[in-house]
């Protein structure tokens, strides 16, 4: 345990925290089921959520492991902790399987916390180390299907939050997300495709199979579809009976959805950014204003009224 602590720093830069944002979908389960405000439920979430951190982190140590030689050869990348040294390939073995073995002891105890959910939940956990090994070792090579697995991933998280605390998680909810994750997936993609040009192919295999004009098409599809589902789902009857008597007003909260989903395109199209949806996310003020509105909006209209 000593050697893991002299590199602790390495290793945790390794993990990539800035991208465990996303992890916070596991949270919607909760939020929207009426039991966010219960200090149980926020508790087993928060586990949810740090279970997770800890299997995306052993994944991002995994694909560094097997990415080493050609990151070295990559302008950016040679600066990471296994690449340039920092980090010993054998100590970053090892922490990977002393990770995800700590992310899975955390899930069975979460499940033991809330025996009454059984054991569903570690197996979504299950199920999306298999996605992402999956991913990392041929899936992210294949054209449209890398994106979609990236949005299974988001959808798993969601799964996971609702399946712990033994909650359903509507399928409208999961459509909302699929759709969200696949227009963030493809303006990421259009985004790495118009800066690098001619070198996309050599930074990502996969942009070869890409061109803008395709990347706005199925951008033009998800977006529309991410408005229309969440607004369906916003006015749907299933809602309005599950969440209270607030539901009726939830289609108040449709503007933030759209505001946040145009200040996106407004930055993947005139400022060169969303290459990374997880820094937008949390260095563009406005759309973090926007998802702060439209989360206290939420808590108001499905609590307090």
């Amino acid at each position: 345990m000593s050697v893991f602590l002299g590199y602790a720093r390495e290793i945790l830069l390794s993990m990539r925290p800035k991208q465990w944002v996303k992890n916070f979908m596991v949270f919607p389960a909760v939020l929207f089921s009426g039991g966010f405000l219960v200090a149980r439920n926020l508790l087993l979430t928060t586990g949810c959520f740090a279970t997770f951190c800890l299997l995306a982190g052993g994944v991002y140590l995994y694909n560094d492991l097997a990415d080493v030689e050609r990151d070295r050869k990559h302008p950016t990348k040679r600066l990471r902790p296994i690449a340039s040294g920092a980090l010993p390939e054998a100590i970053a073995a090892r922490a990977v399987w002393l990770i995800i073995g700590g992310a899975f002891a955390l899930a069975v105890a979460l499940s033991l916390l809330n025996h009454a959910a059984g054991w569903l939940f570690p197996l979504v956990c299950l199920a999306y180390l298999a996605l992402q090994i999956a991913y990392s070792q041929k899936l992210k090579h294949v054209v449209i299907l890398d994106v979609m697995c990236l949005a299974l991933g988001f959808d798993l998280r969601v799964w996971a939050g609702g399946a712990l605390l033994g909650i359903p998680v509507s399928l409208w909810v999961i459509v909302c997300t699929t759709l969200l994750a696949l227009f963030l997936g493809f303006g990421k993609r259009r985004h790495e495709l118009t800066l690098l040009n001619d070198d996309a192919a050599s930074h990502r295999k996969i942009l070869s199979e890409y061109n803008t004009t395709f990347l706005d098409q199925m951008i033009a599809v998800v977006t529309a579809s991410t408005v229309l589902a969440y607004s369906l789902y916003t006015t749907s009857e299933e809602t309005l009976k599950h969440v209270g008597r607030g539901g009726k007003y939830l289609p108040l909260t449709i503007p933030f959805v759209l505001y946040g989903i145009f200040r996106y395109l407004y930055l993947v199209h005139q400022k060169d950014s969303g290459g990374s949806p997880t820094k937008t996310l949390l260095t563009d003020a406005p759309i973090l204003i926007d998802i702060g509105m439209w989360f206290v909006a939420i808590l108001v209209l499905l609590y307090y009224l």
